[in-house]
């Protein structure tokens, strides 16, 4: 999600050292890939520099189901057209209709979900999840086409491995065997803090981009410039909009200007959160990140491929409705991503490990994750008035529609 650069990961045991691992202690990204001139390599993959973790997030666009279209046009045509139009001297200005939707939806899935990759064009792809079901997805990000930053491989034998998109054919992905070990330091981990003083436990990324101990962090310190790997910092805390300060693990601290690592343009700091999915927290947010060993290995096997939504949806009036659920018009598994903004930072949330969502305004929704942790999300519209409706098919084979004014709240199964 976002920039980043390959390189390998390994999601690793219960010790934050750069010794070697056994593959069975970590979370990192394992499979094969299968190159189009018929090669075939093996082993932990750095997937566009950023994705090294079952937990991290593939993202891309999704083109809506036929029937998503047409409700997508009757829905505004019915219920939104009218709040974008007015009329000057007898013109109608606004409320274009093609406007107000897309045959797209921002999509986004975390990798453990994934059981093959297939880029079928220049910027698509077609995944086969654990499920069984197929999924394609196009652009929307680098992490799909030819804008992708690149993408590694640490083959056994064959060394690491650099490939282009065009190199890509298939990618099968499995958990790691037993004997395979990765040379690389540890997925980055640690505790976000925000300037409004919220925190966030999880895989790190930084800059968008870093994600290993063996990546550097680099700045200017008195003049000189200064390389520091990853995994001999404790601690970096926001020290201005233009640096940062670094502590070191040997209790060395100093302060860096000069480079996007370390100042407002930075791309943002990212934590992969098991518990729910992402958040990302740009610079003028950031107070501090402190590095500490990974509590749990997040493994292959804890992901299913997802499933139907389904659950209970209340409307203001006191109907409810239960059955398969279709949010916004486009997201219908488990495996997908519910957006939203909350306190600074930016959200990505597995639909799968959402328990309920309940509106608060017409432009803010209250989203409680399973293991109990609420966030009152908005500047998206998963959770506000731009809601494309909530869809129901019931036992009966019935589908009701839920427009967001009469929304009230949703229980997932």
């Amino acid at each position: 999600m976002g920039q980043i650069r390959p390189t390998i990961v390994l999601v690793a045991a219960m010790m934050f050292t750069p010794t070697i691992l056994l593959a069975e202690n970590s979370g990192r990204i394992y499979g094969k890939i299968y190159t189009s001139d018929k090669e075939v390599f093996e082993g932990f993959i750095r997937w566009d520099k950023n994705e090294v973790s079952w937990t991290d997030i593939l993202d891309g666009n999704k083109e809506l189901p036929e029937k998503n279209k047409r409700d997508a046009r009757k829905y505004h045509h019915e219920n939104r057209s009218h709040e974008h139009s007015f009329e000057i001297f007898g013109l109608k200005l606004g409320g274009n209709e093609n406007d107000l939707w897309s045959d797209n939806a921002q999509s986004g899935i975390r990798m453990g979900h994934i059981k093959t990759l297939e880029a079928i064009d220049d910027d698509r792809v077609l995944l086969t999840l654990k499920s069984g079901a197929e999924v394609e997805l196009e652009g929307g990000s680098t992490d799909i086409g030819q804008d992708i930053r690149e993408i590694t491989i640490e083959d056994d034998k064959k060394g690491e491995v650099e490939f282009v998109w065009d190199d890509i054919e298939k990618v099968e992905f499995s958990p790691a065997p037993a004997s395979a070990k990765s040379r690389l330091s540890d997925r980055l981990y640690g505790t976000l803090t925000t300037r409004r003083g919220d925190s966030y436990t999880g895989f790190a990324t930084w800059d968008v981009d870093e994600v290993l101990g063996d990546d550097v962090l680099d700045g200017e310190d008195h003049d000189r410039t200064r390389k520091i790997q990853f995994d001999k910092i404790a601690a970096i805390e926001r020290y201005s909009s233009s640096g940062a300060t670094v502590i070191l693990k040997d209790g060395d601290q100093f302060v860096l200007k000069g480079t996007n690592d370390v100042d407002d343009s930075n791309n943002g700091i990212i934590i992969s959160d098991p518990g729910f999915g992402q958040v990302r927290v740009d610079w003028d947010e950031f107070q501090k990140l402190e590095f500490t060993p990974e509590k749990k290995p997040v493994t292959y096997d804890q992901f299913d491929g997802g499933r139907k939504l389904k659950g209970t949806v209340r409307t203001e009036d006191g109907e409810t409705y239960t059955g398969e659920i279709r949010w916004d018009n486009d997201e219908e598994y488990t495996w997908e991503i519910l957006n939203g903004d909350y306190r600074g930072a930016t959200f990505n949330i597995e639909f799968g490990l959402v328990k309920s969502i309940e509106k608060n305004t017409s432009r803010t929704a209250v989203v409680t994750i399973r293991d109990g942790r609420t966030f009152r999300l908005r500047g998206s519209n998963d959770v506000d008035e731009d809601n494309k409706g909530v869809y129901i098919t019931t036992a009966n084979g019935n589908v009701e529609e839920v427009d967001w004014d009469s929304f009230e709240r949703v229980d997932f199964q």
